[in-house]
């Protein structure tokens, strides 16, 4: 508890300087690292193709799922496509493009591949532009690539419906925005004095504090906390998905967020589930690497086979985790061809041994891989 002194941190007499308790954070850094240099490893192992296939995973994931935490549910297929033009990895039949995935993908981008660029205002308004490229924000235009400005009144983070509104929070004074976004900037491209991996956790806690945009501040905050990982880890390859994790405990994130931004300047509490959260993402991610090295595996068992690119790119869709069941008509729409060329596509792969006739019945024969 804050003693009753502000109703929320930005309020207190000692705003910014965030404290928090070394010693119980020393564990939970020693694992990520570990962990961290775990995965590194075994990526080494891997050939370029399994490391580009790994990345591409990883940023479509981040870029899905960082949307997703703010109720965007993009399209995976889009999503994949707009990053794989992006690093110049070879998929196949590309979706169209799509300029809100596309900003989506090059702030995410440029957080991690750019991660030795300064952090200013110019950049840090130019991935919320990329994120609202229409002026508006589902039906209301709001400040694009510019601080909020408060002109409705002051910026709430706020639940339930008309009559029944509750206010988790309730951000800075906009007229204080240009003083607390240049502190912001100035610390965040310091020599810094902490452990890199803190400073990414405390630059997400801060940015989403100070909650500097009309909307996108969520994204923005964990675009923010990807280049300040990317720093700590010296790489702009990327093998797990903090974003994703988030998503996935962002119940108990947002818990932590709002009590945190309502009690003290000592943030270990706060550190400690970033951590634990981190080292889950790479956990999951240790986890992921192996179905990308049973994609190699799959392909060089099938090397010698000739199959067009129709196959391959239906194929490389079953292996990524096709949704639903795989049957001629979904074939046949997904690679924009004829019923009777769709079977014949299965039919030939069937008789290779490659795909076999799902055990599920059913009214239409669906397709699985062979094992």
């Amino acid at each position: 508890m804050n003693g009753g002194e502000y109703r929320y941190i930005w309020q207190s007499r000692e705003w910014p300087r965030w404290r928090y308790d070394a010693a119980a954070l020393a564990e939970p850094l020693s694992l990520v690292h570990h962990a961290q240099g775990h995965l590194a490893g075994r990526m080494t192992d891997l050939g370029m193709a399994q490391r580009d296939e790994a990345t591409l995973r990883t940023f479509t994931e981040d870029v899905l799922k960082t949307s997703e935490i703010e109720g965007d549910r993009l399209s995976p297929d889009a999503v994949r496509s707009s990053v794989a033009r992006r690093l110049g990895v070879d998929i196949g039949a590309l979706a169209p493009a799509d300029r809100h995935i596309d900003g989506v993908v090059d702030m995410v981008l440029d957080a991690t591949q750019n991660f030795g660029a300064a952090l200013t205002q110019e950049r840090i308004c130019g991935w919320h532009a990329a994120l609202f490229p229409t002026g508006y924000s589902g039906m209301r235009a709001i400040r694009v690539g510019a601080w909020r400005d408060d002109h409705d009144g002051p910026m709430q983070v706020v639940s339930g419906g008309v009559g029944r509104e509750k206010v988790h929070f309730e951000a800075p004074p906009a007229d204080r925005l240009p003083a607390e976004m240049n502190a912001f900037l100035r610390w965040f491209d310091d020599t810094p004095q902490e452990d890199r991996l803190l400073r990414a956790g405390i630059a997400h806690l801060w940015f989403v504090t100070v909650h500097p945009f009309e909307d996108g501040n969520g994204r923005v905050a964990r675009a923010v906390g990807d280049l300040a990982l990317a720093r700590a880890e010296n790489s702009s390859q990327r093998f797990y998905s903090l974003s994703a994790q988030i998503q996935g405990e962002r119940k108990t994130y947002y818990e932590l967020l709002e009590r945190t931004q309502k009690g003290t300047l000592d943030i270990t509490e706060w550190l400690q589930w970033f951590l634990a959260c981190l080292l889950r993402a790479i956990q999951h991610a240790e986890a992921g690497l192996s179905d990308v090295l049973a994609k190699a595996t799959f392909w060089q068992r099938w090397a010698a086979i000739s199959m067009n690119e129709r196959q391959i790119t239906l194929l490389n869709q079953l292996l990524d985790g096709f949704e639903g069941k795989l049957t001629s008509g979904k074939w046949a729409k997904i690679a924009k061809c004829s019923t009777d060329t769709a079977l014949r596509d299965i039919s030939s792969l069937v008789e290779l041994g490659v795909l076999k006739k799902s055990g599920a019945g059913g009214r239409s024969t669906s397709y699985e891989l062979v094992s």
